[in-house]
């Protein structure tokens, strides 16, 4: 075969293998587009149409603020500590109750004393160791007062007498109207006067009272 012969059998066979492929292309999109169409046919019948509403727009939101410069806050002075006295509150009574009283049984009366015994009768008065006691006074007893005054006359006195013979006590019954006479009268006596003492049924010194009268006369 001549070199012609087989560069034309070259060129009849490629142009043979492009119709086939061709044709396998042509066959192979009528069956793909086909088979979709039938696909799609199917697939719009059995959807079920409706109607979707579209949801409305939101609405607009407002612009924000303008915005405004900071300003620092404020420093408030905290309000001024007010001291005040407070009064502390009354202390509470205690009340308690108060204990019950304590029933002491009051023992029975005492007795009565027997009566004491009357003292013994005197027996012996007392009598006066030196006799008359005018005899006890003399001139220069007399009271210097009295004898500028010119005064005189006749003091009244009782003497009380202890079992010791002495003047216990001298008190003026009647007034010579001289107060220094008076004076001078019981002075003298409780100090110069002596007694036996008086005795009772016993036997025993008993005291007893002494009455006398003592008189004051200037002589000239």
């Amino acid at each position: 075969m001549s070199y012609a012969q087989h560069k034309e059998l070259s060129g009849n066979r490629t142009v043979a293998i492009i119709i086939v492929a061709l044709l396998h292309a042509v066959l192979g999109y009528a069956i793909v587009t086909g088979l979709a169409y039938n696909v799609i046919k199917k697939a719009a019948e059995d959807l079920k149409t409706f109607d979707v509403e579209e949801e409305p727009p939101p609405p607009e939101e407002p612009p924000p603020p303008p915005e405004q410069p900071e300003t620092p806050p404020q420093v408030v002075a905290p309000p001024p500590l007010v001291r005040t006295n407070v009064a502390p509150p009354p202390p509470m009574a205690v009340v308690r109750e108060a204990p019950p009283p304590v029933i002491t049984p009051t023992a029975p009366p005492a007795p009565p004393a027997p009566p004491a015994p009357p003292p013994p009768a005197i027996v012996t008065k007392a009598q006066s160791a030196r006799g008359n006691l005018q005899t006890l006074f003399s001139a220069d007893d007399y009271p210097s007062d009295a004898v500028r005054n010119e005064d005189q006359g006749t003091v009244g006195v009782s003497l009380a007498i202890g079992t010791d013979g002495r003047v216990s006590n001298c008190s003026v019954t009647s007034s010579s109207g001289s107060r220094s006479l008076d004076n001078a009268t019981c002075r003298i006596l409780r100090s110069r006067a002596r007694f036996t003492p008086a005795r009772g049924s016993n036997g025993q010194p008993m005291a007893d009272t002494y009455n006398q009268r003592i008189t004051w006369r200037l002589e000239g």
